[in-house]
């Protein structure tokens, strides 16, 4: 290499000599792919499931504060050897503009929408 300029062939969007001619590398045929969506599982130790209830929890919401894309209707509890019996952490009721209430599964009073000050719906305190 004589300088620092990128090698002739990484200059796909113009031709190879750097004309109207065509391009060294064609763009992909197909369209992306979709996003997908993904699970991540963590294993701790707790000493019943009330605790474990209350640090799962807690990873949730400190993990959707720092990566805002993280689905917090879909996160689930479980023992480590039984996956099949995951419960949610999270209410997930529909609220009037599509939004899912993010309050802890089976909370008393008014559903609330995520962030600071999210919308609140429903019949209220229940008692």
């Amino acid at each position: 290499m004589r300088d620092n300029r990128a090698a002739y062939w990484r200059h796909w969007k113009v031709g190879a000599d750097g004309g109207d001619g065509p391009p060294l590398v064609a763009p992909p045929s197909r369209p992306p792919r979709p996003h997908r969506h993904f699970t991540v599982h963590l294993g701790f130790t707790a000493a019943d499931l009330a605790a474990a209830r209350e640090v799962a929890v807690g990873y949730a919401e400190a993990l959707s504060v720092l990566r805002p894309e993280l689905a917090l209707g879909a996160c689930a509890l479980s023992p480590a050897d039984a996956w099949q019996r995951a419960e949610r952490l999270f209410c997930g009721a529909i609220g009037p503009d599509a939004e899912r209430c993010v309050d802890v599964a089976g909370h008393a009073g008014f559903h609330h929408a995520p962030g600071p000050g999210g919308l609140g719906w429903g019949d209220g305190d229940c008692g």
